[in-house]
């Protein structure tokens, strides 16, 4: 077998084999492991061996990912460790990161649960030298937890982080209380347990770099407890510790304010809740699940509150004093129409006075003055006369209605687009000139109401404003009409049209009360799920007039509307706790000109939505609330009453609180030790 002559350079010694060299020397040469080979392959194993044994794999990348990942961990102490503690926690134990906690009350099953290690002893805990101390106490015990914790047992850089609803407070105190070695980051969720029980994405979170070393290390500490934030996709907002109060007493405690008020109102949902007061109910909810100590922590430590208070306070009693004024003046026109001038001047000031009580109570003015008695007016069952048309009710499509809609303003435009889409002929009248607006929408327009009664709609709907629909409604030439015309209205309130169709209307003619709780703003996405309220006050026993009535009523639910069949009496009821609440609120609110900022709550968001809505109504709308429904001036009063005790419950605990620090220093006063009294000068002198 021929062998070849080439010979590989040999390898330049490595590190690997220069280490085995040098063992090797240690071994002795008696041993046939290393005795001369006899036969090429009796080298095979021991290559093998030495190769595995010189070559064990390793992953740099998977090492240097796992380095940095380790590195972006932090130790990081919670003292409060409450439901506010608890829910950071949470976040804090699922992105890898230590987390030690401190309570005075015992929290070690909940903290065994999250895998957070629980420390009854505060000393424990600072001995563990946690990186960072997150303050998760109430905003009125943090001065009193900081000065209780062991500050000499944590390493001296130690980061100090507060959650606090306000900031100026703790900026201060965290200065004044701690070393100057210790860093501080002031911040401020604006979510918790509440309002983001699954994700922040979205969710502002303030903070603000009060001391931060210039350690590099320092700095990028603090970096990554923000970062624990950004990577749940908080909005993440650097602010100053006073612009955050300043906005915060803007949004928050109004917030909390509102949400307090409604809330001694025992609000309750109905079967006719608006998206309005859906979303005043989730204020109450959210608001009433915090405790009243961060409430008056708002109040107490921020010292923009008290005057955002008093704005409110302000608000309401100008709101209060516009309505009643309005009032006061519909009983002296009412009075004066009536009685003649000289009448009302000789009427005593008693008797003025009882009958705009009793107005205020009933909720009723000058057109209800003129309504049949009580009795009628109540009067749920009406005798109809079996009168039947022979050609009543006939159309080419018998699923079509001629629908006449009176009052052709925004809400009867509104409903005219979905009458035409469904195919119903669309007529329409009104004071002012929309004929362009209803060429638009395929309805066709009458300048003149006679011509408008005599093409024989099947259907009246009346569309125009509370205070003007008497006025509305007496001017229409019903003798034009078909004596068996089914009047329909749309208004906010419902006894008052009810006993005004009732007293005005011939007996012939039907009668059918309703309330799409929607309008154009609220219902421009579609009218699926939401309420239509309806009384079938007299409907004709002939079924061409019960299947007209059902056809009406179809159009809405087709369009998805929740069908809510209830007596004019229950829902004015109904909606004196919901609907009118929900515009007195939104109508004070608008007086405070609110206006977003960059940390906006969820909350403060569904207040300057709701402000929004209420706004785009005339304040003929809410008078009309006001003014027409008999519950109206109760829940006023009770709105009021609730305002007032939530005041007196803020004040009354600052009158403690400083009677408490008062009477701390009239003890130290006590403690001083007496001072000599001054010689008597003498008389020689």
């Amino acid at each position: 077998m021929a062998v070849s002559t080439f010979q590989a350079a040999p390898p330049k010694p490595t590190l690997g084999s220069s280490l085995l060299s040098r063992r090797m020397k240690h071994v002795p040469f008696s041993l046939s492991f290393f005795s001369a080979p006899k036969t090429i392959s009796s080298y095979r194993p021991i290559l093998r061996i030495r190769a595995i044994d010189a070559a064990q794999p390793f992953d740099y990348e998977s090492r240097m990912a796992q380095q940095f990942h380790d590195s972006q961990k932090l130790k990081i102490a919670i003292v409060g460790f409450g439901n506010f503690g608890q829910f950071l926690a949470q976040t804090l134990v699922r992105q890898g990161h230590t987390v030690l906690a401190h309570s005075r009350s015992d929290h070690s099953l909940a903290a065994q649960q999250l895998g957070v290690t629980f420390f009854p002893n505060p000393h424990d805990l600072c001995e563990e030298h946690p990186e960072v101390i997150l303050l998760c106490s109430s905003i009125i015990s943090t001065q009193r937890v900081l000065l209780t914790l062991p500050l000499q047992r944590l390493k001296r850089s130690t980061l100090f982080v507060d959650v606090l609803s306000v900031k100026e407070f703790p900026k201060n105190l965290l200065l004044h209380a701690l070393p100057s070695d210790f860093d501080v980051l002031c911040t401020h969720p604006m979510f918790g347990p509440q309002s983001a029980p699954r994700a922040w994405t979205g969710l502002p979170f303030v903070y603000e770099k009060v001391r931060i070393g210039s350690d590099e290390h320092r700095i990028a500490r603090c970096e990554k407890f923000l970062g624990i934030f950004a990577r749940e996709g908080c909005r993440m907002v650097e602010m100053s510790c006073a612009d955050h109060d300043k906005f915060a007493a803007g949004s928050q405690f109004i917030t909390h304010t509102v949400g307090r008020v409604l809330e001694m109102l025992t609000v309750e949902s109905t079967p006719i809740n608006t998206k309005g007061y859906e979303s005043l109910l989730n204020l109450v909810e959210n608001t009433s699940g915090d405790s009243f100590d961060l409430f008056y922590g708002l109040f107490m430590y921020n010292k923009n509150s008290l005057e955002m208070l008093e704005r409110l306070d302000f608000a309401f009693e100008d709101l209060r004093k516009q309505l009643m004024g309005r009032l006061h003046d519909v009983v002296r026109e009412q009075l004066f129409d009536n009685a003649g001038m000289g009448k009302v001047q000789s009427l005593p000031d008693e008797y003025v006075h009882q009958l705009l009580l009793k107005n205020g109570q009933n909720g009723s003015a000058a057109p209800v003055l003129s309504l049949p008695s009580n009795d009628l007016r109540s009067s749920d069952v009406v005798k109809l006369y079996n009168y039947k048309s022979n050609d009543a009710n006939q159309s080419d499509d018998k699923t079509k209605l001629k629908i006449a809609i009176v009052g052709f303003g925004n809400f009867g435009q509104f409903l005219a687009k979905t009458f035409v889409r469904h195919g119903h002929q669309v007529l329409a009248y009104s004071r002012s000139d929309y004929s362009h607006v209803a060429q638009e929408l395929g309805v066709s327009y009458f300048n003149n109401i006679d011509d408008l009664c005599e093409q024989h709609p099947e259907v009246i709907l009346l569309c125009t404003s509370i205070l003007s629909t008497e006025k509305v409604l007496k001017s229409l030439p019903v003798q034009r009409l078909k004596r068996s015309t089914l009047f329909v209205d749309v208004l906010s309130v419902k006894e008052f049209p009810r006993n005004l169709f009732l007293h005005h209307l011939p007996h012939n003619f039907d009668i059918l009360c309703t309330h799409p709780m929607f309008g154009p703003e609220s219902g421009k996405n579609g009218w699926n799920g939401l309420a239509f309220v309806y009384d079938k006050v007299r409907i004709g026993i002939d079924e061409s007039r019960t299947s007209r009535c059902d056809q009406f009523l179809d159009i809405f639910a087709s369009e998805g509307c929740r069908m809510v069949e209830m007596s004019c009496a229950e829902h004015d009821w109904h909606a004196a706790g919901s609907q009118f609440i929900t515009h007195t609120t939104g109508r004070f609110l608008e007086k405070l000109e609110l206006e977003g900022t960059p940390i906006d709550t969820k909350g403060y968001e569904t207040l300057l939505s709701l402000v929004e809505n209420t706004a785009g109504d005339s304040f003929d709308l809410y008078y009309g609330l006001f003014l027409y429904n008999i519950n109206a001036m109760e829940q006023l009063e009770r709105f009021d009453l609730a305002f007032e005790s939530v005041k007196k419950e803020l004040f009354d605990r600052l009158h403690g609180f400083y009677r408490q620090q008062v009477f701390k220093h009239e003890e130290k006063l006590h403690d001083l030790p007496e001072r000599p009294m001054l010689s008597k000068i003498s008389e020689d002198k």
